[in-house]
């Protein structure tokens, strides 16, 4: 693992992180730059102007540039044509990644975002970085928005899914995209802070066996709320949006099975982090 550079670290971050009007005064911060018509078109300078304020303003919750490029790797490598993000939150991570698709050639982005206001911040900053033909924005619950893409016949195939949105729905979401046909034999995934906070059940999935999942089959346990998550985000988003509240009755497909590793990186503070790399699905 590459040294982090103690300069580009992001602001500290405080006890309350997001949703307090940093996100609005982000699009503030970046839009009155006096270089605003050079950063237009351009995602990377879009991002370094992301990067600018989370270093020098307030600290935003961004995946940041070491680990996004351990996902843009997996990218360039795989060349999905259909890639989906749950959890947007300001945009940094879409637009890095949905310029990468685009650059391996491939078709559809879509980032599943819950909170409509971060939404809209996502969609102005990706018009600014000339994306709005590959990024598209979903605004709802995450589960929602997957059943209605993929009844609309928008979302038919989940090339990689990148998770970094509320953590006790990584595992009923994945089992939802497995349930819906939409994981296919080689599709990749990319789970961002299962070591910090923690996602043991996540984990637990994708490393189990055929056997193991299907032993698991009727035996349900409670996954609604943030207990077992020692997880400040979740928590803070319930105070503005609600507990997000999901399905334990979803089985996913238990004959699917998964090629798992974690990968070492940083936080964009500097603080250690991993992310957990699903390098392939098969059908077992």
């Amino acid at each position: 693992m590459a040294p982090f550079d103690q300069k580009k670290a992001y602001a500290e971050q405080e006890d309350v992180f997001f949703d307090d009007g940093r996100e609005i005064e982000l699009l503030h911060f970046i839009y009155r730059k006096p270089d605003i018509e050079e950063i237009r078109g351009s995602p990377k300078r879009v991002l370094e102007a992301i990067d600018e304020y989370g270093r020098t303003k307030k600290f935003l919750m961004n995946v940041g540039e070491m680990k996004g490029k351990i996902v843009t790797d997996l990218i360039r490598e795989t060349k999905p044509h259909t890639m989906v993000e749950l959890g947007g939150y300001v945009g940094y991570s879409c637009i890095l990644f949905g310029d990468a698709v685009r650059e391996a050639g491939g078709k559809q982005y879509f980032t599943l975002e819950r909170n409509p206001e971060f939404a809209a911040v996502i969609g102005s900053l990706v018009e600014l970085a000339g994306l709005s033909d590959i990024i598209k924005v979903v605004v709802g619950p995450s589960d929602t928005s997957i059943r209605r893409l993929h009844s609309e016949g928008r979302l038919k195939q989940v090339d990689m899914l990148f998770l970094d949105h509320y953590k006790p729905a990584y595992t009923p979401d994945l089992k939802l995209c497995e349930q819906l046909g939409l994981v296919r034999e080689g599709s990749v995934f990319a789970a961002d802070n299962v070591i910090k906070p923690g996602n043991p059940p996540y984990l637990e999935y994708v490393r189990s066996s055929v056997e193991e999942k299907l032993d698991r089959i009727g035996k349900t346990t409670e996954i609604n709320g943030t207990s077992g998550f020692e997880d400040k985000t979740a928590k803070q988003y319930a105070t503005r949006e609600g507990e997000e509240k999901l399905d334990s009755q979803i089985q996913g497909d238990p004959h699917l099975i998964y090629e798992s590793r974690l990968v070492e990186s940083y936080e964009p503070t500097g603080v250690p982090a991993s992310l957990s790399n699903p390098a392939s699905a098969a059908l077992y």
